[in-house]
């Protein structure tokens, strides 16, 4: 059996090649009302911006018919309308709660799709002044794919995770 020799009692030490990393904050928490400045980063060509603006504009059509459609049914019509009750008489509350439910939801739907309007309109804009698909607080580009899926969008699938997680915390 062979023994090893030891050169010296000191190790030598190796330095790495790589650099430290730089320390990055962490995003705002909540709000993400801040514009970040976008620099060099790779902009959708003319034709895709083309796509999404047509994708855009079918969807806030569907979207603007669909709210018609909700206000025509739920808001325009009074609960004696809506429940079919034609005579002057009371009818059982478990009708009458059935029909609330009904009111309540649909007054939940047309919040959401108004809120989708919004984003579609804000999205427009941003192809307009040359900001669409770049994320609101990162300034990194958005993936075609996630703008296909939800071409209003303004965040990239990161800082919309981090956003939503903050809103469950607050």
């Amino acid at each position: 059996m062979k023994k090893k020799k030891r050169s010296s009692s000191k190790k030598s030490v190796r330095k790495s090649s790589r650099k430290p990393a730089r320390k990055t904050s962490k995003k705002p928490s909540g709000k993400s009302s801040k514009k970040v400045r976008v620099g060099k980063v790779k902009r959708l060509s003319q034709a895709d911006l083309k796509l999404f603006r047509g994708l855009l504009l079918e969807l806030r059509k569907k979207i603007v018919g669909d709210l018609k459609q909700i206000e025509g049914e739920t808001l325009n019509t009074s609960q004696r309308d809506a429940s079919g009750d034609l005579s002057g008489y009371s009818f059982h509350m478990a009708d009458m709660a059935s029909d609330n439910y009904d009111r309540e939801l649909n007054i939940g739907l047309a919040t959401n799709e108004q809120q989708i309007l919004n984003d579609i309109d804000t999205a427009l804009k941003m192809i307009d002044a040359g900001t669409y698909g770049i994320c609101e607080i990162y300034g990194t580009p958005i993936p075609k794919k996630r703008l296909l899926a939800m071409p209003y969008t303004r965040l990239s699938k990161k800082a919309q995770e981090e956003e939503e997680k903050n809103k469950r915390r607050s």
